[in-house]
């Protein structure tokens, strides 16, 4: 309790905090303001019956909003689908990593401008290509789920979905300029978080009438605490690699002396870009799922439930782990920082030598953490498919909702550190 005091004690932690639970607070209105012309309880039917595990995941990170077929139905997947694509280009034109490395906050701004016009356009197409195909389902009855002329409808779901995807955008931007953590994991964490107590009751219902036995149900709880433990062991677990001071003449707090890797130094990005690149030709696919036999055996293989899925969902993780890390650390920039302060790591000469030394041990630290994600985000998954426990409780939407938590918390803890208070977390 006296942490809760202290955190509402400082004047600028108390307004980021305030002004992110607002922006949540409006995040989860939307999800419930429906696009106007279309049976949203036929379409759900429609989407259980047609394919239950891919509609689970599309609303799983739509927060629910696909399921509602709100103005938020395609949430924030197509800005995450823009980043990885800016990203990708930015590693392979020239053009792009100078004015990203070179350039400052200004080469910072344009990439997230390109970014943004990417998720528009991103948008654009995919609620003009979702409401296209929803003019062709037809209800058990044979009537149609919408209840305007199909050209009406075509018109104000693009404009509708994609305005209430940028919209989202720019909520997240706020959330991350303004308020406490990054705003599209803050985004994503609210929707999953929002599922939750619906999730457990439905999970009782089945336990009531019988489809799931209590012993499951126990093992299934000790496995997601189990879960949630290795999960917070891998993203507060660090590799320190104990560097020294040419210029001092006594070694004062040698100690605190130290080079600190995470053994997971991208977070969550991994999951989420891979279940981003996972779903792209899946929701291609699906438009066509009645009419093409390929474009089902793509929609089968890519169903979370499927094995092919599980084994490029873990080396989609290990391959963005990698990818995410090397954005973010620099070897030869952190060689030539040591260098430049007159610091060294005992035994490895500087330069060169340092930076491939860093670049051994992070690859190292790499394969070991990426592994280790996978095998969690996976195993939940098998067992899901084997107790037919609900998908709610896999180990995406665990990773998704530790990982965030964790990383507002060290947030807060920095202000906390700043004003000399306590932190939550004991080292």
């Amino acid at each position: 309790m006296d942490k809760i005091i202290n955190v509402l004690q400082i004047k600028e932690l108390r307004n980021k905090i305030l002004i992110t639970l607002f922006i949540l607070a409006i995040y989860r209105l939307g999800t419930h303001i429906p696009v106007p012309g279309v049976d949203s309880n036929s379409l759900i039917n429609y989407f259980n019956a047609s394919g239950g595990a891919l509609f689970n995941i599309y609303n799983l990170f739509s927060g629910g909003a696909l399921g509602r077929f709100s103005v938020f139905a395609l949430g924030v997947m197509p800005y995450i689908s823009a980043s990885i694509i800016m990203q990708l280009l930015t590693a392979v034109i020239p053009t792009l990593e100078r004015l990203q490395k070179e350039e400052g906050d200004y080469g910072r701004w344009k990439i997230s401008q390109y970014t943004r016009y990417l998720t528009i356009g991103i948008a654009f197409f995919q609620s003009l290509g979702l409401s296209i195909w929803l003019t062709t389902l037809k209800t058990e009855t044979g009537a149609s789920l919408i209840s305007v002329s199909p050209f009406m409808f075509v018109v104000l779901t693009t404009v509708t979905v994609t305005t209430g995807t940028v919209f989202l955008m720019w909520l997240g931007e706020k959330i991350t300029e303004f308020g406490i953590g990054n705003g599209i994991s803050m985004i994503i964490l609210a929707g999953i978080v929002a599922g939750i107590i619906p999730a457990i009751l439905r999970t009782y219902e089945l336990v009531k009438v019988g489809e799931i036995s209590v012993l499951l149900l126990t093992f299934a709880v000790l496995v997601i605490i189990a879960v949630v433990a290795g999960i917070v062991y891998i993203q507060e677990a660090e590799r320190r690699i104990p560097i020294q001071y040419a210029r001092r003449n006594v070694m004062i707090n040698q100690s605190a002396s130290y080079l600190p890797f995470k053994l997971n130094p991208s977070g969550v990005i991994p999951i989420i870009f891979a279940v981003a690149i996972l779903m792209f030709p899946a929701t291609i696919a699906q438009f066509f799922v009645n009419k093409s036999e390929i474009a089902r055996t793509i929609v089968d293989y890519l169903s979370p439930q499927s094995y092919v899925y599980f084994g490029l969902y873990v080396a989609l993780i290990i391959f963005f782990s990698y990818f995410y890390t090397a954005i973010l650390i620099n070897p030869i920039d952190i060689a030539d920082n040591l260098r430049r302060s007159g610091a060294f790591i005992p035994g490895v000469r500087a330069g060169s030598q340092t930076a491939e030394y860093i670049n051994y041990i992070l690859t190292r630290l790499v394969f070991a953490g990426s592994i280790f994600l996978a095998a969690i985000a996976i195993l939940p998954m098998i067992l899901i498919k084997w107790l037919n426990v609900p998908f709610y409780f896999g180990g995406t939407s665990a990773l998704i909702v530790v990982v965030v938590a964790l990383d507002t918390i060290h947030q807060v803890e920095a202000y906390l550190a700043m004003k000399k208070y306590e932190g939550f977390l004991r080292r």
